[in-house]
């Protein structure tokens, strides 16, 4: 067996590795072995009389909890076996709470441990009642744009002749007679007042995420942002290419709405809502949206790419957005983005996790196809000095056609390959001047060489 979520091998012990039995406790449960290289390779462990008393009472005295500790014999090879089991309530060690991860083991901090908290307590944040909140602090007007938006896919419950806060009470958003916190995020008339940063800031760019050429800021409640992010864009930040057909005038927006639509939702229902606002960049080949909160355990960038079960960050929120039918099927909104973009003819979006968060990225430039790209180059490059090109250096091409200010960091992650690799295919590519880099590192650009 490898190292994996559930598997740990450490070749002895140390009283740091406690963090690991924390972690593996908060998680799923799993495996501490002492005596093992990373390979599996069995090494023995000298002192495992005293460890077989130590280690147990250590886990037993510093967290509350109760583990296995087996002691393994192969060959005159001793080495031990800590068998942890998942615990239902938080586990802290030294008042520090630790998360297995993938084969990681990481401290939780923040939101991220609030977070953790309130799912062992069987709750979630949007779910808690936020005691300061009345009804006076509900927009009717925005719930009636949400009962009429609901219509069409006819998945809200009845509501005629009732009052606001039954109509909330329908929606699950309510506790006796108090307000959750997914009821302001909905319908707040201020929810700025309660939690701060619920607004989208939106900034347009020109060369690099240096050049900021100007910005908006829309607050407002989830309804509100829904629709008024849209107009600002398409008011402000987005130009739409015209192309003719005969003597018809045909306008066609850069990028899909559906797109577009599907990016603000999942950031809207997925964000961490007491960390930064959702941010979004718009360049003049280029489109992204960002929110805060890492993908949930067992969930990768992979999945999002393939059908996928919908775990929600914000499941009480996301409950009222499918009753709306802002959402059609849990799971499907990245899917939606990355089909409407292949309608489109432009690339497949971007999604990657950065700064605690996730990013989508659309290009405006139509895809090129790999086999066009390549005949194109043969023709037309520099002295027809391209003979052979791997699969990954076509893929780099292709990006940078579309994104000559594209970083390596971003190419590694397009592709899937380390940043070392690009380096190696992007010398290649100017071995054979088909590529070259023009200005600096920071404010410069890659080019394609053609012939004149």
């Amino acid at each position: 067996m490898s190292e994996n979520q559930n598997i740990e091998y450490k070749q002895s012990w140390h009283d740091d590795y406690l963090k690991w039995v924390c972690g593996f406790a908060n998680a799923s449960g799993g495996l501490l072995f002492i005596g093992k290289k990373d390979n599996g390779e069995l090494l023995h462990v000298e002192n495992y009389k005293q460890l077989m008393e130590a280690i147990p009472n250590k886990i037993r005295d510093l967290m509350g909890v109760l583990c296995e500790v087996v002691l393994h014999e192969l060959e005159g090879i001793f080495f031990i076996e800590i068998k942890v089991p998942v615990y239902s309530v938080p586990v802290s060690l030294r008042g520090r709470y630790y998360m297995r991860s993938g084969a990681t083991n990481r401290e939780l901090t923040g939101v991220e441990l609030n977070e953790f908290l309130l799912k062992k307590a069987g709750k979630t944040w949007d779910d808690v009642v936020e005691e300061n909140a009345t009804i006076e602090d509900i927009d009717d007007a925005s719930i009636l744009k949400f009962i009429s938006d609901s219509k069409e896919k006819g998945r809200m419950p009845d509501t005629t002749g009732l009052t606001t806060f039954q109509i909330l009470d329908k929606l699950h958003l309510t506790i006796g007679s108090k307000l959750k916190r997914a009821a302001l995020i909905l319908f707040a008339k201020e929810p700025a007042r309660f939690f701060p940063n619920i607004q989208v800031k939106i900034g347009r760019f020109g060369m690099d995420a240096s050049d900021l050429k100007f910005h908006e800021i829309v607050e407002g409640n989830l309804v509100h942002l829904l629709s008024e992010v849209p107009i600002q864009l398409n008011y402000k930040f987005l130009t739409r290419p015209i192309k003719f057909e005969g003597l018809q005038r045909e306008e066609k927006d850069m990028y899909p709405a559906q797109a577009i639509r599907e990016m603000l939702l999942n950031a809207l229902v997925h964000r961490t809502y007491m960390g930064a606002p959702v941010q979004m960049r718009v360049f003049d080949e280029q489109f992204s949206i960002w929110n805060e909160g890492v993908l949930p355990m067992g969930l990768s960038i992979d999945d999002l790419k393939t059908d996928h079960n919908s775990r929600p960050r914000n499941p009480i929120i996301a409950n009222a957005c499918f009753l709306s039918g802002y959402i059609d099927s849990w799971g499907r909104g990245t899917l939606k983005i990355i089909n409407s973009c292949k309608e489109y003819d432009l690339p497949e979006p971007t999604i990657i996790e950065k700064n605690g968060g996730i990013e989508v990225t659309m290009l405006s430039t139509p895809r090129i196809g790999s086999e066009g790209l390549v005949k194109g180059l043969v023709k037309e490059l520099v002295k027809g000095l391209v003979k052979e090109l791997s699969e990954n250096q076509i893929k780099l091409l292709e990006l940078i056609e579309t994104r000559p200010n594209v970083t390596k960091e971003d190419m590694a992650k397009y592709i899937g390959i380390s940043t070392t690799a690009i380096d190696k295919n992007i010398k290649t590519l100017r071995e054979k001047g088909i590529l070259e880099r023009v200005g600096g590192r920071k404010d410069g650009y890659w080019k394609i060489l053609t012939k004149e």
